[in-house]
Protein backbone atom coordinates (compact mmCIF):
# COMPACT_ATOMS: atom_id res chain seq x y z
CA UNK A 1 0.00 0.00 0.00
CA UNK A 2 1.18 3.57 -0.57
CA UNK A 3 2.37 6.46 1.49
CA UNK A 4 0.23 9.56 1.04
CA UNK A 5 2.21 12.78 0.71
CA UNK A 6 1.50 16.35 -0.37
CA UNK A 7 1.07 16.69 -4.13
CA UNK A 8 4.21 18.05 -5.79
CA UNK A 9 6.68 16.88 -3.12
CA UNK A 10 10.05 16.26 -4.89
CA UNK A 11 10.42 12.89 -3.18
CA UNK A 12 7.50 11.53 -5.22
CA UNK A 13 9.47 11.37 -8.49
CA UNK A 14 12.53 9.82 -6.86
CA UNK A 15 10.58 7.13 -5.04
CA UNK A 16 8.38 6.37 -8.05
CA UNK A 17 11.52 5.49 -10.03
CA UNK A 18 12.46 3.06 -7.25
CA UNK A 19 9.07 1.36 -7.41
CA UNK A 20 7.85 2.77 -4.08
CA UNK A 21 4.08 3.29 -4.31
CA UNK A 22 3.47 6.94 -3.47
CA UNK A 23 -0.07 8.31 -3.52
CA UNK A 24 -0.78 12.02 -3.61
CA UNK A 25 -3.45 13.67 -1.49
CA UNK A 26 -5.86 14.00 -4.44
CA UNK A 27 -6.03 10.27 -5.05
CA UNK A 28 -5.95 9.28 -1.38
CA UNK A 29 -9.17 11.09 -0.49
CA UNK A 30 -11.08 8.74 -2.80
CA UNK A 31 -10.05 5.62 -0.83
CA UNK A 32 -12.27 4.46 2.03
CA UNK A 33 -9.57 3.30 4.45
CA UNK A 34 -8.16 4.32 7.82
CA UNK A 35 -4.51 5.07 7.04
CA UNK A 36 -1.88 5.48 9.72
CA UNK A 37 -1.16 9.12 10.51
CA UNK A 38 2.59 9.65 10.78
CA UNK A 39 4.18 12.97 11.75
CA UNK A 40 7.82 13.72 10.89
CA UNK A 41 9.76 16.52 12.61
CA UNK A 42 12.60 17.05 10.16
CA UNK A 43 15.58 18.68 11.90
CA UNK A 44 18.19 17.71 9.29
CA UNK A 45 19.78 20.50 7.21
CA UNK A 46 19.03 18.95 3.81
CA UNK A 47 15.35 18.32 4.42
CA UNK A 48 14.58 17.10 0.90
CA UNK A 49 17.20 14.34 1.09
CA UNK A 50 15.91 13.26 4.51
CA UNK A 51 12.32 13.25 3.24
CA UNK A 52 13.29 10.80 0.50
CA UNK A 53 15.18 8.54 2.92
CA UNK A 54 12.35 8.31 5.45
CA UNK A 55 9.51 8.06 2.94
CA UNK A 56 11.36 5.26 1.17
CA UNK A 57 11.23 3.20 4.37
CA UNK A 58 7.69 4.16 5.36
CA UNK A 59 6.44 3.26 1.89
CA UNK A 60 7.78 -0.28 1.85
CA UNK A 61 5.00 -1.96 3.86
CA UNK A 62 1.43 -3.18 3.16
CA UNK A 63 0.06 -0.35 5.32
CA UNK A 64 -1.30 2.93 4.00
CA UNK A 65 0.40 5.90 5.63
CA UNK A 66 -0.48 9.59 5.66
CA UNK A 67 2.62 11.71 6.24
CA UNK A 68 2.67 15.20 7.76
CA UNK A 69 5.97 17.10 7.66
CA UNK A 70 6.84 19.41 10.53
CA UNK A 71 9.56 22.02 11.07
CA UNK A 72 10.51 24.15 14.05
CA UNK A 73 9.11 27.68 14.17
CA UNK A 74 12.02 28.90 16.31
CA UNK A 75 14.76 27.95 13.82
CA UNK A 76 14.96 29.20 10.26
CA UNK A 77 16.19 26.47 7.87
CA UNK A 78 19.31 27.52 5.97
CA UNK A 79 19.92 24.59 3.63
CA UNK A 80 16.43 24.02 2.22
CA UNK A 81 14.58 26.60 0.08
CA UNK A 82 12.02 28.46 2.16
CA UNK A 83 9.51 27.96 -0.68
CA UNK A 84 9.76 24.21 -0.13
CA UNK A 85 9.24 24.59 3.61
CA UNK A 86 6.21 26.85 3.24
CA UNK A 87 4.61 24.59 0.62
CA UNK A 88 5.11 21.15 2.17
CA UNK A 89 5.67 21.68 5.90
CA UNK A 90 3.56 22.77 8.81
CA UNK A 91 4.29 23.94 12.35
CA UNK A 92 3.64 22.52 15.78
CA UNK A 93 1.08 25.21 16.56
CA UNK A 94 -0.92 23.99 13.55
CA UNK A 95 -0.96 20.30 14.61
CA UNK A 96 -0.87 20.37 18.41
CA UNK A 97 -4.63 19.80 18.60
CA UNK A 98 -4.37 16.67 16.46
CA UNK A 99 -3.32 13.12 17.35
CA UNK A 100 -1.04 10.81 15.39
CA UNK A 101 -0.38 7.09 15.28
CA UNK A 102 3.36 7.54 14.88
CA UNK A 103 5.96 10.28 15.10
CA UNK A 104 9.56 10.45 13.87
CA UNK A 105 12.01 13.08 15.13
CA UNK A 106 15.17 13.14 13.03
CA UNK A 107 18.75 13.82 13.97
CA UNK A 108 20.36 17.26 13.79
CA UNK A 109 23.98 18.50 13.51
CA UNK A 110 23.96 20.15 16.96
CA UNK A 111 25.21 17.34 19.19
CA UNK A 112 28.32 19.18 20.42
CA UNK A 113 26.13 21.89 21.95
CA UNK A 114 24.60 21.42 25.40
CA UNK A 115 20.95 20.58 24.85
CA UNK A 116 19.74 23.81 26.47
CA UNK A 117 21.89 25.91 24.10
CA UNK A 118 20.21 24.61 20.95
CA UNK A 119 18.10 27.52 19.70
CA UNK A 120 14.93 25.45 19.31
CA UNK A 121 15.34 23.40 22.51
CA UNK A 122 12.36 24.96 24.30
CA UNK A 123 10.10 24.28 21.32
CA UNK A 124 11.44 20.75 20.99
CA UNK A 125 10.76 19.98 24.66
CA UNK A 126 7.20 21.23 24.20
CA UNK A 127 6.79 18.91 21.21
CA UNK A 128 8.32 15.94 23.05
CA UNK A 129 6.07 16.53 26.05
CA UNK A 130 3.05 16.77 23.74
CA UNK A 131 4.02 13.44 22.16
CA UNK A 132 3.43 11.61 25.47
CA UNK A 133 -0.35 11.81 25.12
CA UNK A 134 -0.95 12.69 21.47
CA UNK A 135 1.15 10.08 19.66
CA UNK A 136 0.96 6.31 20.03
CA UNK A 137 4.62 5.55 19.22
CA UNK A 138 7.55 7.93 18.67
CA UNK A 139 10.89 7.11 17.05
CA UNK A 140 13.82 9.38 17.94
CA UNK A 141 16.79 9.19 15.55
CA UNK A 142 20.48 9.98 16.34
CA UNK A 143 20.69 13.38 18.13
CA UNK A 144 16.95 13.28 18.73
CA UNK A 145 17.47 9.94 20.53
CA UNK A 146 20.01 11.57 22.82
CA UNK A 147 17.71 14.57 23.30
CA UNK A 148 14.74 12.35 24.14
CA UNK A 149 16.70 10.21 26.58
CA UNK A 150 17.96 13.36 28.27
CA UNK A 151 14.59 15.11 28.44
CA UNK A 152 12.47 12.15 29.53
CA UNK A 153 14.97 10.19 31.64
CA UNK A 154 17.87 12.52 32.52
CA UNK A 155 20.43 10.42 30.61
CA UNK A 156 23.51 12.48 29.66
CA UNK A 157 25.52 12.37 26.45
CA UNK A 158 29.31 12.13 26.29
CA UNK A 159 31.68 13.56 23.70
CA UNK A 160 33.70 10.97 21.79
CA UNK A 161 37.48 11.30 21.14
CA UNK A 162 36.71 11.59 17.41
CA UNK A 163 33.69 11.37 15.15
CA UNK A 164 32.06 7.95 14.98
CA UNK A 165 31.35 7.41 11.29
CA UNK A 166 30.73 4.22 9.39
CA UNK A 167 28.64 1.08 9.18
CA UNK A 168 28.95 -1.19 12.21
CA UNK A 169 28.03 -4.74 13.14
CA UNK A 170 25.28 -4.96 15.78
CA UNK A 171 23.63 -7.70 17.78
CA UNK A 172 20.12 -7.98 19.17
CA UNK A 173 20.34 -7.97 22.99
CA UNK A 174 16.67 -8.15 23.95
CA UNK A 175 13.76 -9.92 22.31
CA UNK A 176 11.54 -7.28 20.71
CA UNK A 177 8.99 -7.05 17.91
CA UNK A 178 11.21 -4.33 16.41
CA UNK A 179 13.76 -7.01 15.52
CA UNK A 180 11.36 -9.73 14.48
CA UNK A 181 12.83 -11.42 11.40
CA UNK A 182 16.33 -10.05 12.03
CA UNK A 183 19.43 -12.19 12.05
CA UNK A 184 21.47 -12.38 15.26
CA UNK A 185 23.84 -9.82 13.76
CA UNK A 186 23.10 -6.93 11.38
CA UNK A 187 24.73 -3.73 10.10
CA UNK A 188 23.71 -0.11 10.61
CA UNK A 189 25.28 3.32 9.93
CA UNK A 190 26.34 5.82 12.60
CA UNK A 191 27.48 9.41 12.21
CA UNK A 192 27.96 11.31 15.46
CA UNK A 193 30.38 12.98 17.86
CA UNK A 194 28.66 11.95 21.10
CA UNK A 195 27.23 8.85 22.75
CA UNK A 196 24.96 7.61 25.50
CA UNK A 197 26.22 4.86 27.79
CA UNK A 198 24.73 1.57 28.86
CA UNK A 199 25.48 2.09 32.54
CA UNK A 200 23.26 5.19 32.57
CA UNK A 201 20.42 3.46 30.74
CA UNK A 202 20.59 0.43 33.04
CA UNK A 203 19.78 2.73 35.98
CA UNK A 204 16.34 3.49 34.49
CA UNK A 205 13.99 0.52 35.08
CA UNK A 206 11.58 1.67 32.36
CA UNK A 207 14.23 1.47 29.61
CA UNK A 208 15.70 -1.54 27.82
CA UNK A 209 18.66 -1.80 25.46
CA UNK A 210 17.44 -3.76 22.44
CA UNK A 211 20.54 -3.70 20.23
CA UNK A 212 24.17 -2.63 20.52
CA UNK A 213 27.57 -2.85 18.87
CA UNK A 214 31.04 -3.59 20.24
CA UNK A 215 32.41 -0.69 18.19
CA UNK A 216 29.51 1.79 18.03
CA UNK A 217 27.96 1.15 21.45
CA UNK A 218 24.26 1.48 22.18
CA UNK A 219 22.05 1.38 19.07
CA UNK A 220 18.37 0.95 20.00
CA UNK A 221 16.75 1.70 23.36
CA UNK A 222 13.02 1.55 24.08
CA UNK A 223 10.71 2.00 27.01
CA UNK A 224 8.93 -1.18 28.05
CA UNK A 225 5.71 -0.27 26.23
CA UNK A 226 7.77 0.42 23.06
CA UNK A 227 5.90 3.67 22.62
CA UNK A 228 9.25 5.46 22.74
CA UNK A 229 12.01 4.12 20.46
CA UNK A 230 15.48 5.69 20.61
CA UNK A 231 17.79 4.91 17.67
CA UNK A 232 21.32 6.33 18.03
CA UNK A 233 22.32 5.56 14.43
CA UNK A 234 20.97 6.36 10.98
CA UNK A 235 19.27 3.32 9.44
CA UNK A 236 17.54 5.67 6.98
CA UNK A 237 20.81 6.75 5.32
CA UNK A 238 21.19 5.85 1.66
CA UNK A 239 24.28 4.48 -0.08
CA UNK A 240 26.05 7.84 -0.47
CA UNK A 241 25.10 9.78 2.67
CA UNK A 242 28.20 8.90 4.69
CA UNK A 243 30.36 9.58 1.63
CA UNK A 244 28.84 13.02 1.16
CA UNK A 245 29.29 13.82 4.86
CA UNK A 246 32.92 12.68 4.70
CA UNK A 247 33.71 14.89 1.70
CA UNK A 248 31.88 17.80 3.37
CA UNK A 249 33.93 17.43 6.54
CA UNK A 250 37.21 17.11 4.64
CA UNK A 251 36.27 20.23 2.68
CA UNK A 252 35.93 22.06 5.99
CA UNK A 253 39.40 20.86 7.03
CA UNK A 254 37.97 18.73 9.82
CA UNK A 255 40.02 15.78 11.06
CA UNK A 256 37.53 12.98 10.59
CA UNK A 257 38.18 9.28 9.98
CA UNK A 258 37.26 7.48 6.79
CA UNK A 259 33.83 5.90 7.48
CA UNK A 260 34.42 2.39 8.80
CA UNK A 261 33.30 -0.72 6.90
CA UNK A 262 31.96 1.45 4.09
CA UNK A 263 34.33 2.08 1.18
CA UNK A 264 35.92 -0.97 -0.49
CA UNK A 265 39.54 -1.13 0.73
CA UNK A 266 38.83 2.09 2.69
CA UNK A 267 39.24 3.93 -0.61
CA UNK A 268 36.92 7.00 -0.72
CA UNK A 269 37.09 7.04 -4.52
CA UNK A 270 35.28 3.67 -4.70
CA UNK A 271 31.51 3.15 -4.60
CA UNK A 272 30.36 2.51 -1.01
CA UNK A 273 29.05 -0.94 -0.12
CA UNK A 274 25.35 -1.03 0.86
CA UNK A 275 25.00 -3.52 3.73
CA UNK A 276 22.26 -2.13 5.99
CA UNK A 277 19.11 -1.60 3.90
CA UNK A 278 17.55 -4.97 4.64
CA UNK A 279 17.82 -4.13 8.34
CA UNK A 280 16.45 -0.61 7.81
CA UNK A 281 13.41 -1.71 5.81
CA UNK A 282 12.56 -4.53 8.21
CA UNK A 283 13.07 -2.30 11.27
CA UNK A 284 10.71 0.41 9.99
CA UNK A 285 8.21 -2.18 8.79
CA UNK A 286 8.18 -3.80 12.23
CA UNK A 287 7.74 -0.42 13.91
CA UNK A 288 4.76 0.47 11.71
CA UNK A 289 3.15 -2.94 12.05
CA UNK A 290 3.82 -4.19 15.57
CA UNK A 291 4.36 -0.96 17.53
CA UNK A 292 1.65 1.09 15.81
CA UNK A 293 -0.84 -0.70 13.54
CA UNK A 294 -1.41 -3.67 15.87
CA UNK A 295 -1.83 -1.46 18.95
CA UNK A 296 -3.00 2.04 18.08
CA UNK A 297 -6.70 2.79 18.63
CA UNK A 298 -8.86 2.85 15.52
CA UNK A 299 -10.15 6.26 16.60
CA UNK A 300 -7.25 8.70 16.81
CA UNK A 301 -9.02 10.66 19.54
CA UNK A 302 -8.69 7.60 21.80
CA UNK A 303 -4.90 7.91 21.89
CA UNK A 304 -3.74 9.02 25.32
Amino acid sequence: MPINVPSGLPAVKVLAKEGIFVMTEKRAIHQDIRPLEILILNLMPDKIKTEIQLLRLLGNTPLQVNVTLLYTETHKPKHTPIEHILKFYTTFSAVKDRKFDGFIITGAPVELFPFEEVDYWKELTEIMEWSRHNVYSTMFICWAAQAGLYYFYGIPKYELPQKLSGVYKHRVTKDSVLFRGHDDFFWAPHSRYTEVRKEDIDKVPELEVLAESDEAGIYVVANKSERQIFVTGHPEYDRYTLRDEYYRDIGRNLKVPIPANYFPDDDPTKTPILTWWSHAHLFFSNWLNYCIYQKTPYRLEDIH
